[in-house]
């Protein structure tokens, strides 16, 4: 379905923003309309709003639809479910863009598409008795934003009072964070906020990333706070040889740059990979770059230190995909786990005697994150715990075991706000 001409105001961008809601249903992960979808900025930001909501509060929305759907979800519905998700989300979440919008124009959507408007009554009768319940759907239990299996699963790793926590963060998302080459100047100029280390964060923003202070003269990038931890704990003098294996889009290798490193970049996605070199590109940094399958690179030179970012499960990522809770499921953990141990494997290989590895995974699953500790000490690895002193690390992230854990239920900055989950373990080759 795609907006016409001369379709009345609004319509047309909840069109396109249940189209890009319904590639999501359907197993893709989200990806922000952009300027080529809809031209006017102010629209455009309305759109990615309304399916980041909707996204959000897909477990509350589950819950509505069960309410109100008597008979479930309709066969052959065309876009029915994403356009009444995406009506039901602004109808209860988003009372600012008004009730008489939500249903209205939901109603006109459900019209013009060719495969859900016979539709269009029930649609209108759904938001009816929706509105009249506001205060019923607007009060429920957070935690059903978290699918039972997780729920279950992060409590018993993290206990019961994260999973609330983590409801919040999802509610929240997350706030813009940035590894800059001067804090202290980008801070200043950005009106951003210290973390630790190079760490900063712009918690409210009012233009593109492109238009910041900072960005087009290459003083900063993008990195959640979490994810800068890894790279910091490589820990060798300057000139070290470094891999960094799995390296798009950029943000770990910078750090391993700006550090004074040598750096090699592997990744095996090539359009990936020219992210990376063109994100390289505007910070003035040079890495050796090259396109293979880590399970099967030979290194003609053995390297320091190598920093695995392990393909994973990302669960420690819903605050920004939170399409993930639910595409997610139980073998993902187990199949991802696998590979990890065969890239822990490899990447020891890579390592002169006595070489550094950082393993790390943006999930919150033991078994890809605490339980790898086995696959590691199997490849010649020797635990190499981390210690305070080493640097400024997130409250309750450090481990008893020399491991760090971030996940969004820490609270970190003067403001109070979250992290991503984030596994990460060092190790030195024997």
């Amino acid at each position: 379905m795609s907006a016409a001409p001369g379709l009345p105001p609004g319509l047309g961008l909840r069109i396109k923003a249940a189209d890009r809601l319904g590639e999501v249903l359907a197993g893709a992960h989200f990806a922000p309309l952009d300027q080529s979808d809809i031209a006017d900025p102010r629209d455009r930001a309305l759109a990615n709003r309304m399916v980041t909501v909707a996204l959000r509060r897909h477990g509350h929305l589950d819950h509505v639809l069960a309410a109100l759907l008597e008979r479930g979800m309709p066969k052959k519905s065309g876009n029915f479910a994403a356009i009444l998700r995406l009506a039901l989300a602004q109808l209860l979440f988003m009372p600012e863009t008004g009730a008489h919008s939500a249903v209205h124009l939901g109603v006109e959507a459900m019209r013009r598409d060719p495969r859900s408007r016979h539709l269009a009554s029930l649609t209108n009768a759904v938001l009816r008795r929706a509105q009249a319940r506001t205060a019923e759907f607007t009060g429920l239990d957070p935690q059903l934003l978290i699918p039972e299996w997780l729920r279950k699963r992060w409590a018993k790793a993290y206990g019961d009072a994260a999973i609330a926590a983590f409801a919040q963060a999802l509610i929240e998302g997350a706030p813009l964070d940035i590894t800059a080459k001067d804090p202290e100047a980008a801070a200043m100029a950005l009106g951003a906020d210290r973390l630790y280390g190079d760490t900063i964060r712009l918690s409210e923003r009012d233009r593109p990333l492109a238009e910041l202070a900072g960005f087009a003269e290459g003083g900063w990038w993008v990195q959640d706070a979490a994810a800068a931890l890894p790279a910091r704990l490589v820990n060798l003098p300057a000139g070290a040889r470094v891999l960094d294996i799995c390296a798009a889009p950029g943000g770990k290798t910078a750090q391993l740059i700006k550090a004074g490193y040598r750096v090699t970049a592997l990744d095996a996605d090539e359009t990936r990979l020219e992210r990376l070199k063109s994100n390289l590109d505007r910070l003035g940094y040079e890495a050796e770059i090259i396109a293979a399958d880590a399970l099967a690179f030979e290194p003609d030179e053995r390297f320091d230190a190598v920093l695995l970012d392990a393909p994973c499960t990302a669960t420690g990522t819903f605050r920004r995909h939170p399409e993930l809770l639910w595409q997610k499921r139980p073998a993902d953990i187990s199949d991802r786990a696998a590979l990890q141990r065969r890239l822990i494997a490899q990447a020891a290989k890579c390592l002169n005697p006595g070489g550094v590895l950082v393993y790390c995974v943006c999930s919150l699953e033991p078994e890809e994150g605490d339980a790898q500790r086995e696959a590691a000490e199997a490849a010649g690895l020797v635990p190499m715990p981390i210690t305070a002193g080493e640097g400024e690390w997130p409250a309750g992230a450090l481990q008893a075991d020399g491991t760090l854990r971030s996940h969004p239920g820490l609270i970190v900055g003067e403001k109070g706000g979250t992290l991503d989950g984030f596994h990460v373990a060092r190790f030195r080759r024997g």
